[in-house]
Order: structure tokens, then C-alpha cells, then sequence
């Protein structure tokens, strides 16, 4: 698979047979070859992980499929696209365009996946993340932190191709929790961390400590939009 950083939380994926995009809002998508399908996800509404842009990939790519979360309103789907749209909620299983997709219930809103291609399994967090804060209650936070633990049990018996995982520099000292929990429960090859804001140094930072010191080559290093991995 090729993996390719488009902004945020946003990757394109090629595979063998077809290409995934994830969470777009903005930034540039490399050519693609028009043979091979694209299929589009959005994990939910937020502004910086979907945006009704991403439709006009339908027209400019005629073989384009999408696969939102359930909190995105039908009616932002034009409706000659609606036919190829498959809107999902937590905890579903679905065969669409060859892909085995599953999703879970993000801390947040929406979902992550869990994507079966030909080449490989595929996990993308959305907001699915411990979004804990040195600001919140102890009481808020020990609920973050069970309601995240408690779906990455789910991921427990995977072998995970590609995994995007959320890594937030704005959480101040609580901005690795959840990324460590992900790397110690869960068997990732290739992990790339997202959702960093454009501080990109917050990778780097975290390899740095002895809790990511096990993990250290399989997360990659990130420090521009455009930049492309071939895994």
C-alpha cells in the first residue's frame, strides 16, 4: 500500500485495486488513475474531518464511492451521489466495494474503521481517541479513558496493516495517553500519527519517550502535507 498525508487527519491510501481517502477537508490529492475506484470516508461531521468538497470527487472521478458516519446529514449528499453513498453508525459490519468495513463508536462523534482490503487491514481513529485534558474533571476524565479502552478491546485480536491514530499536542500533558494505550493493546505494523494541528514536533516528541521506546519503528515521522509512504 502506499500511504499519502494529504492535511489533518486526512490520508489517501492506494491499494492494488482501489483507492482510499479519509476524513478530507483540504489540501491536494495526487492524480489518480481513473481505472481504479475511490472510495471516500468521513468518520463524522466536524468540520476539520469532513466537508461537502469532497462530492465534487464524484464528478471529477467517475468511479467514486463514500462510506460517512451516521451523524452526517443524507440531505449534504447530492442527490445523484446518494445511490453510492453508504451511511454507517457504530458497531456495523458491511461489505461495500469489496471492503470489509467495520466501525466503532468514536469518544466523540461518529466512528473509526477498520477496513479489510485485499492488501491489508486498515484502522482509522476519526475522533475515536482518551481525550482526556489537564482542564477536566477527574471524574470526566475517567469516563474518556474507560469509554476509549473499551473500544480498542474490540482491536485486541488484530493485526492491523495501517493504523491512524490520533496524536493532539493540544491536550498539553495528557497528549500521549491515548496513543500508548493504542500501541500497547493493539498489534499495528505501521502506525501514522494525526490530527497534530500542523505541530508536527509532537511526533518526534513522543518517540522520544521511554513508553513510545518499544513502538519507535513503526510510527512514522510526518512533517509535511504531500509527503508519501510505501508500506
Amino acid at each position: 500500500m502506499k500511504v499519502t498525508y494529504i492535511y489533518h487527519s486526512s490520508f489517501l491510501v492506494e491499494c492494488e485495486t482501489e483507492y482510499l481517502l479519509f476524513d478530507y477537508f483540504k489540501g491536494r490529492i495526487p492524480d489518480l488513475d481513473d481505472k481504479k475506484p475511490l472510495i471516500v470516508f468521513a468518520s463524522h461531521r466536524h468540520q476539520d474531518h469532513f466537508s461537502e468538497g469532497i462530492f465534487q470527487l464524484g464528478e471529477e472521478h467517475e468511479n467514486t464511492w463514500f462510506v460517512l458516519s451516521s451523524d452526517i446529514w443524507k440531505k449534504r449528499v447530492p442527490q445523484p451521489l446518494q445511490e453510492r453513498t453508504l451511511f454507517l453508525g457504530s458497531g456495523r459490519k458491511e461489505t461495500f466495494c469489496n471492503l470489509k468495513i467495520e466501525t466503532l463508536k468514536s469518544t466523540d462523534e461518529g466512528v473509526a474503521w477498520l477496513i479489510r482490503t485485499g492488501d491489508g487491514v486498515i484502522y482509522h481513529a476519526g475522533d475515536l481517541n482518551d481525550w482526556t485534558w489537564p482542564g477536566e474533571s477527574e471524574r470526566f476524565n475517567q469516563t474518556m479513558r474507560k469509554a476509549y479502552r473499551r473500544q480498542l478491546e474490540k482491536l485486541e485480536k488484530e493485526r492491523i496493516d495501517a493504523a491512524f491514530v490520533v496524536l493532539d499536542p493540544r491536550q498539553g500533558e495528557a497528549y500521549a495517553a491515548g496513543m500508548t494505550w493504542f500501541l500497547q493493546h493493539v498489534k499495528a505494523e505501521h502506525v501514522f500519527p494525526m490530527h497534530c494541528w500542523e505541530d508536527y514536533s509532537v511526533i518526534g516528541k513522543y518517540k522520544k519517550l521511554e513508553e513510545a521506546r518499544p513502538y519507535r519503528s513503526r510510527i512514522f515521522d510526518i512533517t509535511a502535507p504531500g509527503e508519501s509512504f510505501q508500506i
